[in-house]
């Protein structure tokens, strides 16, 4: 656990900004969203357990806080390795090397559209998935508007678990990792700077590679992902998923509805088999379009396929045995 704490040059930053943040739902996730894309405001009621009124990422039915206590330690770095200019926006290391665009929102959906300097405008569009009502898909589309040819193209996300009912004590899991082309480092850290060009370090599992249910201990994920070039006014385009459900099975079934090619699985200390006990859920940190196989198949198989069981497909997943890999790159309009 760290205690939140902002320098008065991130004070200055974000108080120069429209405030247009929002919590967000679908009637089963809430996420709460701030202007640059990053996740934990104020503003919700407050949680079952711990009566936190921050939201980062909550599931409704049982009303389960996950990411805000503590640190509000969930953000995204965005860089160019060509010339090691960097943006980042982290409500506990504040924003530094981007400019607000924009922001809106309805009762569900939000979009964020910011620019570092004159290089990169990233937009981060949130809205309930399509496909299972367990998730929310963000959208991310970074649009390259130098002028000029980028060779090395970064991206991080950072996420810190802190889930009730069993706070700071979480169960977390990797899968995907071994079989995503474009992760170039991760780890169960979600106290790392979301600055892509920052120092890294391990808390408890090994970093890159994926593991099942390491703890109990307050940690979380930090993926680094290297997308390589993107030529001047093109845009390239992959998604997040945050979620939960009541059990590890409803988890992995809401993943393989999307297509995840890799995840992260946050889980009370004392429910390692996700089954819902002691009114613990399982919550959910996924991508998909960022080079991977699909670690978790459709649950609704075609007529004549016979399933695999979820933790079969987690440790194939861990060996790297699933099929083709997925890259999304489009032209920007």
């Amino acid at each position: 656990m760290r205690v939140l704490t902002l320098s008065l040059a991130a004070l200055a930053l974000t108080s120069s900004a429209a405030f247009a943040a929002s919590i967000i739902d679908n009637g089963v996730i809430q996420l709460g969203v701030d202007d640059f894309g990053q996740l934990n405001i104020d503003g919700g009621v407050p949680s079952p357990v711990d009566g936190t009124t921050e939201v980062g990422l909550r599931f409704l039915p049982s009303g389960n806080e996950a990411t805000s206590h503590g640190c509000l330690c969930e953000g995204w770095g965005v860089g160019i390795a060509d010339t090691m200019e960097f943006g980042f926006a982290n409500n506990d290391d504040g924003v530094s090397g981007l400019s607000l665009v924009s922001f809106g929102s309805t009762a569900s959906t939000a979009t964020s559209v910011v620019e570092m300097g004159t290089s990169l405008r990233v937009t981060h569009s949130f809205g309930p998935a399509a496909e299972t009502p367990n998730l929310y898909r963000v959208n991310v589309s970074i649009e390259n508007i130098s002028g000029v040819d980028i060779n090395d193209l970064r991206y991080t996300r950072t996420f810190d678990w802190d889930i009730e009912p069993e706070t700071f004590s979480e169960l977390v899991t990797h899968a995907g990792v071994e079989t995503t082309t474009a992760l170039l480092y991760s780890n169960d850290n979600g106290f790392n700077n979301s600055n892509p060009f920052a120092v890294r370090n391990a808390l408890l599992a090994p970093a890159n590679s994926s593991f099942e249910d390491s703890g109990p201990r307050d940690h979380g994920s930090n993926f680094d992902f290297g997308f390589g070039g993107l030529m001047a006014d093109d845009t390239y385009e992959f998604d997040i998923f945050y979620g939960a459900a009541g059990t590890e099975a409803g988890a992995l079934a809401a993943l393989g509805e999307v297509g995840a090619e890799l995840y992260s699985l946050g889980q009370c200390g004392s429910d390692p088999e996700g089954l819902g006990l002691n009114g613990c859920n399982t919550f959910i940190f996924g991508f998909s379009g960022v080079g991977g196989a699909i670690v978790i198949p459709d649950p609704t198989p075609t007529p004549g396929e016979v399933p695999i069981p979820a933790a079969g497909w987690l440790f194939l997943s861990a060996i790297g045995g699933l099929g083709a890999l997925r890259f999304r790159k489009s032209k920007a309009a």
